[in-house]
Formats: C-alpha cells, sequence, structure tokens
C-alpha cells in the first residue's frame, strides 16, 4: 500500500466518472469505503458466449431519474460472486473489468453487476478500486470535476459498434 498521501488524488463523498469501455461517458458514483467492490447499475442482464468465453449484455441508465437515456452494454464476465449489500442482502453478480476514468487518472477496476435504479447513485466506487490511487474527504463533493454541461443524446437503434459482439 502506498503510504506517501503526497501522490494521491483527493476524491469527495461523490464523482462524476465515466466508463469508456462501456460507452459511458458520464456517471455519478457515490464514493463508498465501506463496499470492497465497486457496483454499477444494470438492468436485462443477459449471459452470451462469443469465442467460447463467457460475456454478459446489460442495458444502464447512467443518469439519475433520466429513463430516456439508455446505453446498452457488453464486456467479458471476469467471475461471478455472492455479494452482499449494506442490508445484508445476498445476491448472486457478475463481475467484470472496465476501465474507469476520474480526473486524469484511468485504471481498470472490478465492477459488479445490479439493480440499482431505486438508489440515489447509479454506481458505487468501492474501497478496492480507490487503494493506492486515492485518499476520501467526506466533506468534498465533485472534488476531480463536475459533469461537462453537453446533453446526452438518445443512441439511434440503426447504429452498432462493430466492435460490440
Amino acid at each position: 500500500m502506498n503510504n506517501n498521501s503526497g501522490n494521491l488524488s483527493v476524491v469527495g463523498w461523490r464523482e462524476w466518472l465515466a466508463l469508456p469501455d462501456l460507452g459511458i461517458e458520464h456517471i455519478k458514483a457515490k464514493v463508498d469505503t465501506g463496499a470492497r467492490t465497486s457496483a454499477l447499475h444494470a438492468f436485462y442482464v443477459e449471459p452470451f458466449e462469443h469465442q467460447g468465453k463467457q460475456w454478459v449484455r446489460f442495458r444502464i441508465h447512467p443518469l439519475q431519474g433520466n429513463s430516456q437515456y439508455v446505453v446498452e452494454c457488453t464486456a467479458p464476465v471476469k467471475d461471478r460472486r455472492v455479494v452482499s449489500d449494506s442490508g445484508g442482502h445476498r445476491e448472486d453478480r457478475y463481475v467484470i473489468e472496465t476501465t474507469i476514468s476520474l480526473g486524469v487518472c484511468r485504471w481498470l477496476a472490478e465492477l459488479t453487476l445490479t439493480d440499482r435504479d431505486s438508489m440515489k447513485f447509479r454506481m458505487l466506487l468501492g474501497r478496492t478500486a480507490l487503494a493506492d490511487n486515492f485518499l476520501v474527504n467526506p466533506a468534498a463533493s465533485y472534488a476531480l470535476g463536475r459533469k461537462p454541461a453537453r446533453r446526452h443524446k438518445k443512441p439511434s437503434p440503426n447504429t452498432k459498434d462493430e466492435q460490440t459482439p
């Protein structure tokens, strides 16, 4: 573990970040040091096989309160785990690994997929993803920047990423 706090970026209790591998330009995340693994809101989660490997397809409403803007994502399945939420409820979840972009930092992190539609934040950024890179200031919000004012457009149903299985 890196104990040299002078080299660590400070994040607030909530931050805007991007998941570029999933095509998510902006998502508000709650920084949650009580959660080991990060969690991403997902619905219509569907496993499938691609080139002999297990993948998962899912949809997300990355912006809270906006059910019109939907991003469909695909990712290789890294694992399946039983995860306990803060209320002690256990759930079997798919685990993916993807790039997180926060401020000027970019790194790979594991995310579990779960329905967070009723939650205030579409994503939790857990302590494993934060380790060795960030210090958390619980009194701060958006310490690494606010979401740009760009408006999201609903993707056309006729467009498909050629690299997406």
